[in-house]
């Protein structure tokens, strides 16, 4: 999806409320009640504590400095107490809030990764792994710390304003009527430059999608760009989305400031009208020096959380629009359908009937009405083109796509009725695209089951990977680092192998599982997967005609349909379409 398209998107998004984006966050933080007593008690009291600092200047004043006046170690002593329970209630606050997000943090991403296993498998190719990547990891932690923290702060300072307004009616109602408008008037400011900066904050969202795709690109395809020279033109790339983001960054701060300094005038305006009407009170000997400080004192006490409550908006506001991400994935992201059907190990009895697949709707299907009737234990290789339909084929029997026609079934039953668990139980699936984690040799290998370490051996040993073994210092619990990229292609794909034969599945699929091999590794894994594919049915695409000369059908395909098929004799034998790709392989080979 383009950076336009997703905007579009964007904006086609029905608008929820606050009240409505903070119910859907509320569930993954209501867990930790006990931080949340802690949090609201600690606020409550040092909220409490404000108006006891204005309070103190009125007698000091009136009385302080007369005979009959205030005891002189009162003073501090009510500073010093005032002070030390303020920060004790603040150090309580801020810990129990770390908490509250931490939990909270805690049970989304486990919410966000568990959709992530079970989610419909378009997922991945309709979202880039660094979006994925970046919503999981960083844009919730982000998104929750800042927010819950804001949603505290606001709370506090809503408190405080409270507290000071409740002080400021018991010290004199008219003035306190004075600067009743203040609030309507910071509350229109907020509500429509709220607005602004969501809207802003969900299309730098995009942005940075946009470039972190440009680096990861950059990243996979470092040998592409640098031998094609296409440096210059992925920096400027690079550059213009890098212009798109400051430049949605520049208008978020305006925003932002603009609240600030728009809460700033309003609240000078006000203290200018207390001012002057108090002059005239005190004209007219209605007030008391001590009264008129104290007054102005919790006014001036009044605009600091006041402007922080136009600031707390913010980071609510891009905290929510980041956690969204997570939460759409949660709720809008459909999980893959499963059947009920289940059984320990299948025969391997694999019939297509009439399948047909379309990626896109105005594009030409990859399978076309496609029939076949594989029987248990039977090898069956598939070979063709690129494109006539061979690796889709496989990828149906998995559920890794769905079909848009017809029916396939396993030992009888729809593949659409089996347990999505155990259907995939039954295969072990060699890809060319060779894909490992980031844990060792043995968890690689045993991946998914426990680790048993002769069977871990004994797979490394008919894998042609024992000589690996030995040259490494940690053996099998060597890790592999970053999609084992310190092995060489046939090492990692002889480890796919090795997992294959470490999974016992019944039903082999390998797709061009010896693409990388060597010519003298090719022929030691050939001897693996013979032996493998023993009492196994099989499936095996390859390009090379001399790896599939033994099985027991070849299955010539083309634009998604069969159009030859026999053992590697008969179909030489009938100087078809494979027979003329056989002599291709057999003049290119010498």
């Amino acid at each position: 999806m383009t950076s336009t398209d997703k905007s579009t998107a964007n904006e086609k998004a029905p608008s929820l409320t606050l009240r409505r984006r903070l119910t859907r966050v509320w569930p993954y933080f209501s867990a930790s009640r006990a931080g949340w007593a802690l949090a609201i008690i600690a606020t409550l009291v040092a909220s409490a504590t404000e108006p006891f600092i204005p309070a103190l200047l009125r007698p000091l004043l009136d009385k302080g400095f007369q005979q009959n006046g205030l005891q002189l170690w009162m003073v501090p002593v009510t500073l010093m107490t005032l002070f030390t329970i303020r920060g004790l209630a603040g150090f309580l606050a801020q810990f129990a809030l770390a908490k509250v997000t931490n939990d909270g943090l805690l049970e989304l991403r486990k919410a966000m990764f568990g959709k992530l296993l079970s989610s419909r498998l378009s997922l991945f190719t309709e979202q880039t792994s660094s979006t994925i990547a970046n919503t999981v990891v960083y844009e919730v932690f982000n998104g929750s710390s800042t927010m819950i923290n804001a949603v505290m702060r606001l709370a506090r300072d809503l408190l405080t304003l409270l507290a000071l307004i409740g002080y400021l009616v018991y010290l004199n109602w008219k003035l306190t009527l004075s600067v009743a408008f203040l609030f309507p008037a910071v509350a229109v400011v907020i509500q429509v430059l709220s607005k602004r900066i969501y809207r802003l904050t969900k299309e730098s969202q995009t942005a940075t999608d946009d470039l972190a795709y440009v680096v990861e690109e950059n990243v996979m395809a470092y040998r592409d760009v640098r031998l094609h020279g296409a440096q210059a033109s992925q920096a400027a790339r690079f550059e213009l989305l890098s212009h798109t983001l400051r430049r949605l960054s520049m208008k978020s701060t305006a925003a932002y400031a603009g609240m600030s300094a728009i809460t700033q005038v309003l609240a000078a305006i006000a203290l200018s009208a207390v001012v002057s009407i108090a002059m005239l009170q005190s004209a007219g000997n209605t007030t008391t020096v001590g009264g008129f400080v104290a007054f102005v004192t919790a006014m001036l006490l009044l605009i600091a959380p006041l402007k922080s409550l136009s600031d707390a908006t913010t980071p609510i506001t891009r905290g929510l629009a980041a956690m969204e991400r997570g939460l759409d994935l949660i709720e809008e992201t459909s999980d893959e359908t499963s059947g009920t059907f289940a059984k320990s190990r299948a025969l391997g009895d694999i019939e297509f009937t009439q399948v047909s697949v379309a990626y896109k709707a105005d594009a030409a299907p990859a399978l076309k009405e496609f029939s076949l009737s594989v029987r248990a234990g039977e090898t069956v290789a598939l070979v063709g083109a690129s494109g006539s339909g061979k690796t889709t084929l496989v990828n149906l029997l998995p559920r890794f796509i769905d079909m848009s026609g017809g029916q396939i079934t396993l030992d009888g039953e729809n593949l659409l009725n089996w347990d999505l668990a155990c259907l995939r139980s039954q295969f072990a699936f060699v890809s060319q695209h060779v894909v490992m984690l980031n844990s060792s040799i043995a968890e690689n290998v045993a991946l998914g089951q426990p680790v048993d370490r002769q069977r871990v051996t004994q797979s490394l040993n008919a894998a042609h990977l024992a000589g690996l073994l030995a040259e490494l210092p940690q053996g099998m619990d060597t890790l592999l680092g970053h999609n084992a990229m310190q092995l060489s292609g046939g090492q990692r794909q002889r480890l796919a192998i090795a997992r294959a034969l470490y999974k016992d599945a019944p039903i082999l699929i390998l797709d061009e599982a010896t693409s990388a091999l060597d010519t003298e590794s090719e022929l030691a894994v050939q001897e693996a997967i013979r032996t493998l594919t023993t009492q196994r049915t099989s499936l095996i695409i390859a390009h090379r005609l001399s790896t599939i000369q033994h099985a027991d059908r070849i299955i010539m395909m083309d634009a998604g349909r069969v159009i030859e098929s026999g053992s590697h004799q008969e179909l030489l034998a009938k100087d078809g379409a494979y027979a003329h790709l056989h002599r291709l392989g057999t003049r290119a080979a010498s």
